[in-house]
């Protein structure tokens, strides 16, 4: 099947099923492989894109809930994803890295929803990414100071 996608404000034209669970047509057709394969059961949030802007895992929707739709990974840019790139980079946030991209996503979800969010917050809008190094302490920290990068641009 014909199907176009918008990927981080690209259109993307691939021949798949549209059964296909969306993670493989942005990593195997595609080619953007930052987005991460973790558990394939949409439970631990390595494979976290935004979709309309809603956090979504993208290992457990097929590609057809994704056409007409914008479509946003770890490879796009955004305001907020820049400030927390750079209080990743910081704050030296992740230990092995590999659920980082979706921790990213997780997080750009939330600043793009609460500017300043609390730590409440933050747990809450986490909850759903599993980090198996257990970086929570500095993630919600670099989250902290991405929020506090973005204040003092303005």
């Amino acid at each position: 099947m014909d199907i176009n996608l918008s990927i981080n404000g690209k259109l993307h034209a691939v021949q798949v099923q549209e059964d296909m669970p969306l993670l493989w047509v942005i990593r195997d057709i595609i080619g953007l492989t930052g987005t991460k394969f973790g558990c394939g059961v949409s439970q631990c949030g390595a494979c976290s894109v935004l979709i309309d802007g809603k956090l979504t895992k993208s290992c457990g929707i097929p590609v057809s809930d994704a056409i007409e739709k914008d479509i946003f990974t770890i490879e796009g840019n955004s305001e907020n994803l820049e400030f927390l790139r750079q209080a990743w980079t910081d704050g030296n946030v992740p230990q092995c890295g590999y659920c980082q991209s979706g921790q990213l996503i997780a997080a750009t979800s939330l600043l793009d929803l609460i500017e300043k969010p609390t730590d409440k917050d933050i747990d809450e809008a986490m909850s759903a990414n599993i980090c198996r190094c257990g970086t929570y302490t500095r993630i919600k920290k670099g989250i902290h100071t991405a929020v506090k990068l973005k204040n003092e641009t303005k």
